[in-house]
């Protein structure tokens, strides 16, 4: 039974984005003094772009065929490294206002699904009450 269109699958995807990207930047964040600690982000836009540009058709043959994408574990987003600068004479390179700016983004994000969640289920309990 789908009571939201998919919204409330969509949101939940979100937030498992969001608590993946605050993860990564909290990480980050902790090892920022580490040496020869590469910052990681979490990057969806690419994997999306890929996603839309592939000309790759696929077909399952026999209903017991495993499906084609279950490989990325159905996460619609992917942690990479940057392994090409350094900010710090000891190799590592977090930049920590970056970082700090990208975490209350992050939060903002956050709490913007959590309110849109809240709003939806507060719909479907108004309902269930008959209004009241």
């Amino acid at each position: 039974m789908n009571l939201f269109s998919g919204t409330i699958n969509t949101l939940e995807n979100s937030l498992d984005y969001a608590s993946a990207k605050n993860r990564t930047i909290s990480n980050n964040i902790a090892n920022v003094d580490t040496p020869n600690y590469k910052s990681k982000s979490v990057d969806f836009k690419n994997v999306l772009r890929d996603e839309l540009s592939s000309t790759h058709q696929t077909k399952r043959t026999h209903p017991k065929h495993i499906a084609f994408g279950t490989e990325n574990n159905n996460t619609p987003f992917q942690i990479s490294t940057d392994n090409n600068t350094i900010y710090n004479h000891n190799g590592n390179n977090v930049d920590i206002d970056k970082e700090m700016s990208e975490l209350a983004k992050n939060q903002i994000y956050y709490q913007g699904l959590v309110d849109r969640i809240n709003g939806k289920l507060g719909s479907l309990q108004t309902v269930i009450r008959g209004g009241n």
